[in-house]
């Protein structure tokens, strides 16, 4: 059976360079979603191995934040001789929660990474007792990086290259760079990747689907265009965004949550449900709106989230308690 797509609420995904030990130390005390700690992009070939060991030492002295939802690391990609050496060094890090694994073009490259991660650290596939850490509750996420024109047409393997595949994440500047395009404030070229990726996740039950990063991120204009890229990548289908600077990350939550409107609509329309479904009634009609199982279904998952993005749900059950079928 497929996943709700939010069945991993993962609205922030914010990077943190791994060759600064000061971000690094700081990453600790973020409240975020999700925290990815960058072996690719923001670190120099001469860092590479630096870097990691930096990372490694970070990671093994870590008390896991509560702040935090999930500990991340994007490793090398696989055409790379960093790669091996990025999950030899950290698969088996108890506190880490996923690995992202940029530039992947075909299943091979998650078929790689997750046959590596068998080979060296065998015990983040499998599910110990209930009595393990919470890190170790649940096998190690991949989370794929789309970021060519190939990769979008080969979204149907890569979807279903490894059972650890959680999500998808669009690259939107090494796609732009592939494809030879422009990016502008629209994101019009990116509509066919775009939708593509969010369908594909949906399709073959990824539950987590991240936007691209919005590069601009300073004063009113950056907040405008944060904001205008949310609701964009919302509508797509995306329940998350990536963040390249901590500023990004309440907007980000704000916008991928559900509005007071929404999970108020959503409550009304449960509680009649249940009233309506007592009474024999299959289809029925809400503010003058025909309510049926499509519609009910869709509360359901906005109430879940806003469940799981802390929003006070018990309190606008017992507000609308007295809502009837009309």
């Amino acid at each position: 059976m497929l996943q709700s797509p939010y069945a991993v609420l993962r609205r922030a995904l914010l990077y943190v360079p791994s060759s600064s030990q000061r971000m690094l130390i700081k990453s600790t005390s973020l409240a975020v979603d999700n925290v990815t700690y960058d072996l690719e992009d923001s670190v120099t070939p001469h860092q590479k191995s630096e870097a990691r060991s930096a990372l490694v030492n970070h990671l093994s002295k870590l008390s896991r934040p509560s702040t935090i939802g999930e500990l991340a690391v994007r490793i090398n990609a696989v055409s790379t001789a960093h790669a091996l050496e990025d999950l030899t060094a950290l698969a088996a890090q108890p506190s880490l929660d996923a690995i992202v694994v940029p530039k992947v073009n075909s299943a091979s490259d998650l078929n790689f990474v997750t046959d590596v991660i068998r080979h060296v650290a065998p015990e983040r596939f499998s599910l110990p007792a209930s009595t393990a850490p919470p890190a170790q509750r649940q096998p190690i996420e991949l989370i794929a990086l789309i970021e060519s024109a190939r990769a979008v047409m080969d979204l149907r393997s890569i979807c279903t290259a490894s059972p650890y595949l959680k999500g998808l994440i669009f690259a939107a500047e090494d796609f732009a760079w592939d494809l030879s395009l422009t990016r502008t404030p629209s994101l019009t070229e990116f509509i066919y990747a775009r939708s593509a990726i969010a369908t594909a996740a949906r399709a073959f039950g990824i539950p987590s689907t991240i936007d691209l990063v919005c590069t601009t991120y300073k004063g009113e204009e950056g907040t405008r265009r944060l904001e205008e890229e949310c609701r964009n990548g919302k509508s797509m289908g995306f329940n998350g965004k990536q963040c390249i600077h901590p500023s990004q990350v309440e907007i980000v939550q704000r916008m991928f949550a559900p509005s007071a409107d929404e999970v108020e609509w959503s409550v009304r329309v449960l509680i009649a449900n249940e009233k309506a479904t007592t009474a024999g009634k299959g289809a029925w009609t809400l503010d003058g709106k025909m309510i049926d199982a499509p519609v009910v279904g869709k509360a359901r998952a906005v109430v879940a989230k806003a469940e799981k993005c802390g929003m006070d749900v018990d309190q606008m059950k017992a507000k609308f308690a007295d809502q009837n079928p009309e």
